[in-house]
């Protein structure tokens, strides 16, 4: 080395250490390129691009190809020298199968010496020049020598580099040919999904490779609604009364859950001091990230084994082949043979990926040619002080970046690709340490989520998030049974349990004191479900109430008051009657409520069947009646237009055919109807409509019977806004935030009054509004079943219900290192606890249990009483009254069948009276027209059936009343007949001639020796 370049180097040193580090990497770099700095001034200005041949290139004297590789490790570590081994291995292994590949790597070996000065070594490789630098070791390192890589556009191979920060420098020149540490960070949520743990506490070492991975760990662990509570940062250069320190904060916190990402040397010394304090017992978790397990599980040391029994650990899973078997017998008899002192060496993650690393680049580098070996000279300025500025840029590294972004082979490792400058994640192990070593519990990957086995056909459809999913798990004190993540702090200090003080409603809660023994006493149902609740709890919670009262006993405080105490820290927990509502729980946390949630009214109930001389107009509304009455009309008005030409009970003046129509129809309600049909038209009317009057009849009948005879309780007022409009005054319960929802609903505040009891409550009912009580009342759906209960008789609840979330139990564990997780919008008892507390979901599921159970019906009986019989106060009452839309479907096909028979008949008649109906005058007015068409209508139709029998009748001297049976021979058949309308004779005038007579000798169609005549025999008389 220079003695100039010694020197700058020893008096920056001396000032300013991380100074000195990087110039001492830049005048490695000036040192390597210095060849080309060197070259002959003719040449530098014909072409300012020097091409430094290497190594017989341009002489082609040999038939392989040197290609310079540096190698930056720490050698003093024995990772480092097996990765070394590894790399030697895959160069020999490599060439080996490929010997008539061109070109060679010739490793050049740097110690980085445990720290960034010590990385500057890949620069300083003096010539001949290096194409590309496998290492260096550490993230630290890397984050240092990836810039200048960059620049001089040479390739950095990290194989044991892991930090996510890395990543975000952005080089594409800079390969990770291993994982990223945040590929394992969704294993690791996984696992404290899995197992329930709402929290966990990060343990990392404070440089680079610790803090890389807390953004992405921290991002997966919320993921799965994990907090992370407090993040513990330990130095590398921690003693053990710092770390001793720091693992008493955490004992004192309530997370029982930790994850540990360090380097092994700190990771023992932690784990040994964490087992003699007592970390390392029952109710303790501990996961080690994929560094340390590697490092532990490789070449397990008995006693680090023996201090972390029970924790789990991620590793990356490389599935085992023949060829890994195989090279992992040759390297250890090759290892042994290097380092015979080294007996008790392995074969670790490092070393696999160091070897797939080396044949990567020598596949890399034989495809991207031998054609430009040589660096190309910075332009810069004689005065340039930038050392950096300097640097030559390699005209080989664009062609070598290329090769090695698209080389893909079948490693060691698995499948072998860069993706992105990385390699894509896969699957990792999951690992027990039990005994001597780790135990394989199970696997995780992206799609498969928690597997026991790596299975693809029978896990392709599943990603399980469940602790079924692997093995059995034995945890730290040698138990199978899982920790629940957090225990109540050593100091073992009481929860202050903050308890409402009111006068009235002591069903639910009450607080009174015993003068005698100078002692507070808590009584109620709240109180009750809450020691329900936490005896159900797995474990023991201390706990104390605490009156929210003034020195002289009377309340300090509203509601809202109370529960703030909690958001301050001065309560850790409210139990009471306390409502769930949106504003509350944008600072505290609610439990799952144990009442029944909303806001509802309730109002005296009367019974408003006033039995009068009109009771029978009250089964149907007006609409239904008026509906009735137009269809008995209309059917009336369809049978007269079906029946009036053919049918002489459908005849006669006009009061006779009207009042005919309207008896025929109305008497169908009693199915009375004397008046025969005779047109099928008519008779299908007729079916139709007498099922609709069966049904609305009945249905009358019914809800008539109904009123007379069943008393009808209704509420005195149905609707809010009618209280509203008439000024009505309503009560609420007095520190109730039910008065801001009357407030908003439009109440004037001068009519709401206040009750505190359910005496009140009563009496300000018995007075009635224009008397100094109310109307009507709102209160939360608990407290009105508890008026109910009292009351049933006289009082009901109407909706709407305006739903809240029920009571609940308030808590807040500040002091205790717990806060509490959100269920906002609940109102009905529930209790409280601050945002993110871990007691919550606990409490939760205990009040579940409590609920579903013969504990909470024993509790409700001995504060509310059994049920009675009163009718079931929450249903609305509603009219009896039927209405027009029970019944719209039957009007609907009564009246589109009489529709379609009348339209049917108009058609058939006028198409039957075409001739008739067409004026002989075309001049005719249109009311000349109507007259025609009216007197044609009213016209017998002499052709029908009826008709001509009464008149074979009258011929023959023969009534119908008196008429026997005769011999079909005994008689002629007459029958009218008009003439043909389509003939030219016919008369269509209004004063046409009578249809002729025409006679049919009967024993013609009886004979049965007689042809049978093709053609009606008429005997027409003369006119």
């Amino acid at each position: 080395m220079p003695k100039q370049f010694r020197y700058k180097h020893v008096q920056a040193f001396t000032s300013h250490p991380p100074l000195w580090a990087f110039f001492f990497v830049l005048d490695c770099f000036k040192i390597a390129l210095s060849p080309l700095l060197m070259r002959p001034a003719d040449v530098e200005r014909t072409s300012q691009l020097t091409i430094f041949l290497e190594m017989g290139v341009a002489q082609n004297t040999t038939s392989t190809i040197p290609v310079n590789v540096g190698v930056v490790l720490d050698l003093d570590y024995l990772d480092a020298n097996v990765s070394l081994s590894c790399i030697n291995m895959a160069l020999s292994d490599f060439y080996a199968a490929h010997g008539d590949y061109k070109t060679r790597l010739v490793l050049t070996t740097r110690d980085s010496k445990k720290d960034v000065v010590g990385a500057a070594a890949a620069g300083s490789l003096s010539a001949p020049l290096v194409q590309a630098i496998l290492g260096p070791t550490t993230s630290t390192q890397a984050n240092f020598v990836i810039d200048l890589g960059e620049k001089a556009q040479v390739p950095i191979i990290s194989f044991s580099a892991t930090s996510p920060s890395l990543t975000s420098i952005r080089s594409s020149y800079f390969f990770r040919a291993m994982h990223n540490d945040s590929t394992q960070v969704n294993a690791i949520s996984a696992l404290v999904q899995a197992f329930g743990w709402r929290e966990a506490v990060p343990i990392y070492i404070d440089n680079e490779y610790g803090e890389g991975i807390i953004p992405y760990l921290t991002d997966a662990l919320q993921a799965v609604d994990a907090r992370v509570p407090y993040r513990s940062v330990i130095s590398s250069s921690a003693t053990d009364d710092q770390i001793v320190k720091e693992l008493y904060k955490l004992m004192t916190m309530q997370t029982r859950v930790f994850i540990v990402h360090m380097y092994r040397s700190l990771g023992t010394r932690l784990f040994t001091k964490a087992e003699e304090i007592g970390m390392m017992s029952e109710g303790y978790v501990w996961i080690m990230t994929d560094g340390l397990t590697a490092d532990f599980l490789t070449s397990p040391n008995p006693s680090v084994i023996d201090t972390i029994q029970g924790v789990l650990g991620i590793k990356p899973y490389v599935p085992t082949t023949k060829e890994l078997e195989s090279f992992r017998v040759r390297w250890k008899r090759k290892f042994l043979q290097d380092n015979p002192n080294n007996i008790d060496a392995e074969l670790n993650f490092h070393g696999l990926w160091a070897y797939d690393a080396t044949t990567a680049l020598a596949m890399a580098v034989e495809k991207a040619g031998t054609k430009i070996f040589g660096f190309q000279k910075a332009n810069v300025s004689s005065n340039s002080s930038s050392d950096l500025a300097t640097l030559g840029i390699s005209l080989n590294g664009p062609r070598l970046l290329q090769a090695l972004s698209n080389t893909s082979f079948k490693g060691l490792t698995g499948d072998y690709l860069f993706v992105d400058g990385q390699l894509p994640s896969q699957a990792f192990q999951i690992v027990n340490v039990n005994g001597n070593g780790g135990r394989e519990i199970g696997f995780w990957t992206q799609t498969e989520g928690l597997v026991k086995n790596l299975n693809p056909s029978i896990n392709k459809l599943r990603n399980s998030t469940s602790a079924s999913g692997i093995s059995t798990v034995i945890f730290p004190g040698d138990t199978t049974s899982v920790p629940k993540g957090w225990e109540t702090p050593t100091n073992e200090k009481k929860l202050k349990i903050g308890v409402p003080v009111k006068d009235g409603f002591s069903e639910f809660v009450a607080v009174t004191e015993d003068p005698s023994s100078n002692t507070t006493k808590f009584t109620g149902y709240c109180i009750d479900v809450f020691d329900a609740v936490v005896k159900a709890l797995p474990y023991a919670l201390p706990y104390e109430y605490i009156p929210f009262a003034k020195p002289d006993g009377k309340p300090a405080g509203t509601y809202n008051d109370l529960v703030y105490q909690v958001y301050s820290k001065n309560y850790d927990a409210v139990v009471g009657d306390v409502t769930v509502i949106f504003n509350r729980s944008l600072y505290i946390d609610y439990t799952l409520p144990f009442t029944e949630s909303g806001v509802s009214m309730i109002v005296p109930i009367a019974d408003k069947n006033s039995k009068n001389a009109w009771v029978f107009m009250k089964p149907l509304t007006w609409d239904l009646w008026v509906s009735s009455f137009c269809f008995f009309v209309f059917i009336g008005f369809v049978v007269w237009a079906l029946e009036h030409r053919i049918n002489e009970d459908f005849r006669g003046s006009a009061s006779d055919q009207a009042g005919t129509s309207f008896w025929f129809s109305f008497s169908t309600m009693v199915f009375a109807q004397r008046e025969r049909v005779v047109s099928n038209l008519s008779r299908a009317v007729i079916i139709i409509w007498c099922f609709v009057v069966l049904i609305l009849t009945q249905s009358y009948s019914a809800s008539l019977t109904s009123l007379l005879t069943v008393q009808q309780l209704q509420p005195t007022v149905t609707d809010v806004h009618e209280l509203i409009k008439t000024g009505e005054y309503v009560g609420y319960q007095k520190g109730s935030f039910v008065l801001e929802i009357l407030l908003g609903l439009g109440f004037d505040n001068s009519k709401l009054l206040v009750y505190n009891s359910l005496e009140e409550w009563h009496d300000l009912f018995s007075k009635g509004s224009g008397n100094g009580g109310i109307a009507a009342a709102f209160d939360e759906v608990a407290y009105l079943k508890l008026f109910l209960s009292r009351y049933c008789s006289k009082y009901t609840m109407i909706d709407p219900t305006f739903k809240t979330g029920g009571f609940g139990f308030v808590k807040s564990l500040s002091n205790l290192g717990i806060s509490i997780s959100s269920m906002a919008n609940k109102c009905i008892v529930s209790h409280v606890f601050p945002k993110g507390s871990p007691l919550v979901p606990d409490i939760s599921r205990a009040i579940l249990n409590v609920t579903e159970g013969e504990k909470m019906k024993q509790i409700e009986d001995a504060w509310f009483g059994k049920k009675s019989s009163c009718p079931d106060s929450s249903t609305s009452v509603s009219s009896n009254s039927l209405s027009l839309g029970s019944f719209w479907g039957l009007f609907l096909i009564a009246g589109f069948a009489a529709f379609s028979a009348l339209i049917i008949f108009i058609v058939m008649f006028v198409y039957r009276e075409r001739r008739a109906l067409r004026p002989s005058d075309s001049t005719a007015s249109i009311w000349s027209r109507i007259k025609n068409f009216i007197t044609i209508f009213n016209q017998r139709d002499m052709t029908y059936r009826t008709f001509r029998q009464s008149e074979l009748n009258d011929r023959n001297g023969i009534s119908p009343a008196t008429m026997g049976v005769p011999s079909p021979s005994a008689y002629s058949v007459h029958a009218e007949f008009p003439a043909d309308p389509s003939s030219a004779g016919y008369d269509s005038s209004p004063s046409r001639q009578a249809p002729q007579e025409g006679v049919i000798d009967i024993d013609q169609l009886t004979d049965q020796n007689q042809e049978r005549p093709t053609a009606l025999e008429i005997d027409h008389e003369n006119t």
